[in-house]
């Protein structure tokens, strides 16, 4: 075997092997603006054979009988409307997708770690990526990271509201312009409001009277994506074709411990008084989340007590 034949079949083997999925940040910015401001990034995971119709397809079927695992909604009217006000829950994931080509719905299909190991690999692997580039992450105890596909169809709007965790997003096909605000934004009384109720779920808030001078929009295509801070608000509309994306979120026990302080806080508003904002006084932070770990078990031994009472 010549040279030339060694040399073609060592190139032929190398572009057949799969990408290595990958997220490559602006590493000056991203370390400057991590969980502060949105970062714009690119990434491979279009080129990937996960994100394929067929694969797409196959994956929706493991999603039928858990209904928990998967949310349909129909496209919002405008980006000021409420999150849930908008019709869900309409149909299950096959359907759904087949329908997406003839009318207005958004897909998301939750924690696919969970439902085909394949996808708890490329999670793994990109979040190894950004604790590489975060060092400090390695440090922190993470109590959640989990994933998310996006399928929608075109010309289709994702309300405005914010999310309670650090996030990655991934266009991987089709078209999507994404509207994403500095989380300085919002209030604290928006905030402390959230958070009272220590649940994971979407934050309800009002577009209007948001500083448009805090606004970044991302016009994004496959091989493009953001990272975005916890708690930044944003709305996103589809271009004019099928759009799916993915995403993953992770949060860690100190960013926990903020939303407790601010769950405190809140309680000492309905007091009559004015609590330092979280990060004046860490000492002072400490001690609001700790009371809070206690309060809510607390609360929640009196609520089923007084409901065995009512009943």
């Amino acid at each position: 075997m010549s040279d030339l034949d060694v040399l073609d079949r060592v190139t032929a083997l190398s572009t057949a092997r799969p990408p290595r999925p990958r997220l490559t940040p602006d590493p000056l910015r991203f370390k400057a603006d991590f969980d502060v401001r949105p970062v714009g990034m690119r990434h491979n995971l279009h080129e990937i054979d996960l994100f394929t119709t067929e694969s797409l397809r196959s994956l929706s079927t493991r999603y039928e009988g858990h209904p928990g695992d998967y949310f349909v909604a129909a496209s919002a009217p405008a980006p000021g409307s409420e999150f849930y006000s908008v019709a869900h829950s309409m149909s299950g994931p096959v359907e759904t997708l087949d329908y997406l080509d003839r009318r207005p719905a958004r897909l998301l299909f939750k924690r696919p770690e969970n439902h085909d190991q394949r996808f708890r690999s490329l999670l793994d692997t990109l979040f190894g990526q950004i604790v590489s580039m975060q060092p400090h992450l390695a440090g922190e105890r993470i109590v959640r990271l989990e994933s998310a596909i996006f399928i929608t169809s075109a010309a289709t709007t994702t309300p405005f509201h914010f999310d309670p965790e650090i996030n990655f997003f991934a266009q991987i096909e089709g078209e999507k312009t994404y509207h994403v605000y500095d989380p300085q934004v919002l209030t604290e009384r928006e905030l402390e409001n959230f958070y009272r109720r220590n649940m994971v779920n979407i934050g309800q808030v009002d577009l209007a009277g948001r500083d448009p001078a805090a606004e970044t929009v991302f016009e994004l295509r496959p091989g493009l994506g953001l990272h975005q801070p916890q708690n930044a608000p944003h709305w996103v509309q589809t271009g004019v074709g099928r759009s799916v994306s993915y995403a993953f979120v992770f949060e860690t026990e100190s960013s926990r411990a903020i939303g407790r302080a601010r769950s405190f806080n809140h309680m000492l508003r309905h007091l009559g008084l004015d609590p330092s904002l979280p990060g004046a006084a860490p000492a002072r932070d400490v001690l609001k989340s700790t009371a809070v770990k206690f309060v809510r078990p607390l609360r929640s031994v009196i609520k089923s007590a007084r409901h065995r009472v009512s009943h």
